[in-house]
C-alpha cells in the first residue's frame, strides 16, 4: 500500500458537512493550519470496531490529548454528512470533530482508500491515525495489511504514548444510576469534585442492574471493569486513591 508519509503535508479538499443551519464547507486549512490534530480514520460509522473501541476510546482520552499540547482530535471516514453527525450524536462523541469524506477525496490522496465491495461498503477507508502538525505528518500509524480490520496501531493510546509517554491515562469509570436517586447524585457529585470523568448509565431496570452488578440498588460504580459498589465505597475508594496520591 502506498500512502504519504510522515514529513509529506496531508491533502488539500473541501469537505462537505452538515450543521445544524445546514451545509458548510471545511477545507483542510482550516482543520490543520497552525494547529496540532489528532487525525484517526476508519472504514465506516456505526460498524462494530469503530463504535466500541475507536471513536470512544479517542473521545474518552480527549482531555488528556489536549493537556498534552493537541488542539482538536479529528475523526475522518468515507461516509456521508448526515451518517457522520447522527453517529457522533448517538455516541456522544462531543469531543470529536467528526468530518465525512464523502467522496473519498482526502482519503484517496492518502493513498488509503481500499476497495471493501467483499462486505458491500465499496470504496472506504483503510484504519489509521496520525499527528498532524500545521498540515504537515508527524506521526503515522497504518493498520497492517491483513485480512479483515486490524486494529492494533491505530487506537488512542498508541497515539498519546507517541506524544508523551508518561502521559497518565486516567480510569475508566462507569456509574449504573436511575432518575431520582440521591445516592446516585452523590456518587456523581463525589467524582466530579474528585476530577473523575465517568459515563452514567441509567438501568430502570432491576434485572439489569442485578445482571450487571449483583446488586439491586443504584448506584453502582466500576472502575476499569471492576466493581466497586455503590456511594459509600465509591466514596471509599476515592479516599483511598487520594492517599495514595499523596503518599
Amino acid at each position: 500500500m502506498q500512502h504519504r508519509n510522515i514529513g509529506d503535508r496531508v491533502p488539500d479538499v473541501t469537505f462537505r458537512t452538515r450543521t445544524e443551519s445546514g451545509w458548510q464547507d471545511v477545507t483542510t486549512r482550516e482543520l490543520f493550519a497552525g494547529k496540532t490534530v489528532v487525525v484517526f480514520s476508519l472504514p465506516g460509522a456505526f460498524t462494530p470496531t469503530c463504535s466500541t473501541n475507536q471513536l470512544p476510546g479517542y473521545n474518552r482520552l480527549a482531555p488528556v490529548f489536549r493537556a498534552n499540547g493537541v488542539d482538536d482530535i479529528v475523526c475522518i471516514s468515507v461516509n456521508d454528512a448526515f451518517v457522520m453527525r447522527e453517529w457522533q450524536r448517538t455516541q456522544d462523541a462531543g469531543n470529536i470533530t467528526v468530518i465525512p469524506d464523502g467522496n473519498g477525496e482526502f482519503t484517496d490522496g492518502m493513498g488509503l482508500l481500499v476497495d471493501k465491495q467483499d462486505l458491500g461498503f465499496g470504496k472506504r477507508s483503510w484504519r489509521y491515525s496520525m499527528l498532524v502538525r500545521d498540515g504537515v505528518i508527524e506521526q503515522l500509524f497504518v493498520e497492517p495489511e491483513q485480512p479483515g480490520d486490524p486494529y492494533v496501531v491505530s487506537d488512542p493510546e498508541t497515539m498519546l504514548a507517541s506524544i508523551n509517554p508518561e502521559a497518565r491515562i486516567p480510569d475508566a469509570v462507569a456509574l449504573l444510576t436511575r432518575q431520582g436517586c440521591g445516592h446516585c447524585d452523590r456518587a456523581k457529585r463525589a467524582l466530579t469534585e474528585a476530577g473523575y470523568l465517568f459515563d452514567e448509565i441509567e438501568t430502570p431496570e432491576v434485572q439489569k442492574l442485578y445482571a450487571f452488578s449483583g446488586r439491586k440498588t443504584t448506584p453502582q460504580a466500576f472502575v476499569n471493569g471492576r466493581h466497586i459498589g455503590g456511594a459509600d465505597e465509591l466514596e471509599a475508594w476515592l479516599a483511598e486513591q487520594t492517599r495514595d496520591a499523596a503518599a
